[in-house]
């Protein structure tokens, strides 16, 4: 499969980036009201609802190959929701949010090498491995003294290492959704939540016990998660993944940070770091390196 990086693919990861920095205001207004594993259970549940709906209502169709490729959608399906979604609701009780952040902007940095590896036209060069280190500096540069400071808490190590893992489950999601053969892009989303469903809900019963009553507004909430952030943007994540590939996808996890520390301002009235400015050039540089030639192409037609 040939990777095209479009003036389309940029406008998706910019979408992304926008949903999934805004996610944070959500999820912390939700949080006010449930818990973080029936959250995740109640986000993943209603994107499986509404993403079977519309595959059923589109004609269910999965596969254009053998069930023998089935195994590598098992997979992706669970790297891509139910295990990073445990991983990071343990993970973020036992580390800071500046350790957080970092971590999901080292998705990119795992995904570069495991592409060199496993898929065609994705090779690591001098370049492009410098432009996602800058662009990661970028980020650490954003968080602050914070991005790697000690949280105190005693499971800090095991806090960190889940959060690490979370971050590799969406590279390697990400190269195992790239190598599927022909696929539904819709079939694919549905199958990961359906299957994110089975491993997320039983797992939130067994550590936090029975379904809390939840108010109409934490519903609200939940229902706008699963709706946007979930369903609708891991469809467009595939659509990515498979159409400009692994190590472009990486790049939206340089903006959602940005984008949410900016919403946190204008919304929250939270204070904007004196670094932001800074660390915008230093990311902006880095994704703009690591595409020169998608970007060079892009603006010569």
């Amino acid at each position: 499969m040939e990777t095209q990086i479009t003036a389309r693919s940029w406008a998706q990861i910019a979408a992304l980036g926008l949903v999934w920095g805004a996610t944070f205001l959500v999820m912390e207004l939700a949080l006010r009201g449930l818990s973080p594993l029936w959250l995740a259970s109640g986000r993943i549940g209603f994107a499986a609802l509404l993403t079977v709906a519309v595959w059923l209502w589109r004609g269910p169709r999965l596969f254009t190959t053998e069930a023998r490729d089935w195994p590598a959608l098992l997979l992706a399906a669970t790297l891509t929701t139910a295990v990073p979604f445990m991983l990071l609701a343990w993970g973020l009780q036992h580390v800071t949010s500046g350790f957080a952040g970092v971590s999901m902007a080292a998705v990119v940095l795992i995904v570069l090498p495991l592409a060199h590896f496993l898929v065609p036209g994705e090779k690591m060069t001098l370049r492009r491995t410098l432009g996602f280190l800058i662009g990661f500096a970028g980020i650490v540069v954003l968080i602050g003294p914070g991005a790697l400071s000690s949280s105190g808490a005693e499971a800090e190590l095991l806090g960190r290492l889940a959060c690490l893992g979370a971050a590799a489950c969406y590279a390697i999601s990400s190269i195992t959704v790239r190598r599927l053969p022909p696929v539904d892009p819709v079939g694919l989303t549905a199958a990961t939540f359906l299957l994110g469903c089975v491993i997320v809900i039983p797992a939130a019963r067994l550590v936090e016990g029975p379904l809390p009553p939840v108010d109409g507004t934490t519903l609200f909430y939940v229902v706008l998660l699963g709706m946007v952030p979930t369903a609708a943007a891991n469809l467009l994540r595939i659509l990515v993944i498979r159409s400009a590939g692994p190590v472009f996808m990486g790049l939206v996890n340089y903006i959602v940070p940005v984008v949410s520390v900016v919403l946190g301002a204008l919304i929250l009235g939270e204070p904007l770091p004196p670094t932001l400015l800074g660390a915008m050039i230093l990311i902006l540089a880095g994704m703009g390196l690591s595409q020169y030639g998608a970007l060079r192409r892009l603006f010569s037609r």
